[in-house]
């Protein structure tokens, strides 16, 4: 059993969960204010295991020059978190006021390619004809579930076009993220560059909600909103470690194909949960990315071309 496209496959799994929950509460806690809770949260959950996994290493001297992070190392590092965790949530938090969970989850299916995208064009993976079609297989579905409004024939308002690029712009930071943090997890252990990326992330969310008054809205939630944004939180923590261990082992385009799994999770969750409508036609979309997320996985074992 491939652990590393396992883990990768749940992460998926909550991408599309935690869409449908932020949805949920997304009316009473402003998009700011739940990225900094979502994380702030992780954040406190990886702490224990971040500051075990550092004890070790004041106890050797061989460990410690293993372990040691170059300060222009540390800086990417705390730039890539800033955009993985804080930007992109943010971005996808201002898409989901406009837009459902399933939508959201779909635009954000467009993850694969764009990582393939940049990754071949950064020279660090050679891309094969079985994973190329299979991503493109994904993008149909995507596109196919835009069709409605491609055509004119969608009931809801054109304003949610913005709703629908905040997710893409998400969905391209996170793809660039996800290339760019290989050199730095073949380098470093993951737990302490997790603490690093998000400790930046919290602290760049912090300094936003204190200029725009972002922590007002703490006062007023609700206890059903606060149980939602915790169980956000923890399961964040939980898929970032995943997320972060398939990156490390596999390419990033192997991995980022099973974000393809998250609009389904979204749309059977946002159906069951908010009762947002699950049509024919976002149906065949899912069957078609989960038939890109097959054919993506069976190809041939890529060979990333750099290391570094």
């Amino acid at each position: 059993m491939n652990l590393a496209l396992l883990a990768a496959a749940a992460t998926g799994v909550q991408i599309g969960a935690t869409i449908v929950a932020s949805r949920a509460v997304i009316g009473e806690v402003p998009p700011l204010t739940l990225a900094l809770l979502r994380y702030g949260i992780a954040l406190l959950c990886l702490a224990p295991w971040i500051l075990k996994a550092l004890r070790p290493l004041t106890h050797t001297p061989q460990a410690q020059a293993a372990i040691k992070f170059k300060n222009s190392d540390i800086l990417a590092i705390a730039a890539l978190g800033i955009g993985q965790f804080a930007v992109l949530v943010l971005l996808l938090n201002l898409g989901l006021q406009r837009i459902g969970a399933a939508q959201t989850a779909l635009v954000f299916s467009l993850f694969p390619l764009l990582t393939l995208f940049l990754s071949a064009l950064c020279g660090r993976e050679r891309v094969t004809p079985a994973l190329l079609f299979g991503v493109l297989l994904s993008v149909a579905g995507v596109a196919l579930a835009l069709t409605p409004k491609l055509t004119g024939t969608s009931t809801t308002s054109h304003g949610d076009w913005w709703g629908e690029a905040a997710v893409l712009a998400s969905t391209l930071i996170g793809a660039a993220c996800s290339v760019l943090y290989r050199p730095y997890l073949q380098r470093y252990p993951t737990l302490p560059l997790s603490g690093i990326s998000m400790l930046a992330a919290v602290l760049s969310l912090l300094l936003m909600a204190g200029v725009s008054s972002g922590l007002a809205p703490l006062a007023h939630m609700s206890a059903q909103a606060w149980y939602i944004v915790i169980a956000i939180g923890v399961f964040s923590a939980m898929a970032y470690l995943w997320w972060l261990y398939a990156l490390k082992h596999e390419s990033p385009t192997r991995v980022t194909v099973f974000l393809a799994l998250n609009p389904v999770t979204a749309g059977l969750c946002g159906h069951w949960f908010l009762n947002e409508p699950f049509t024919s036609t976002a149906l065949a979309a899912m069957a078609l990315i989960a038939c890109g997320l097959w054919l993506a996985t069976h190809a041939p074992t890529l060979q990333s071309q750099a290391q570094t």
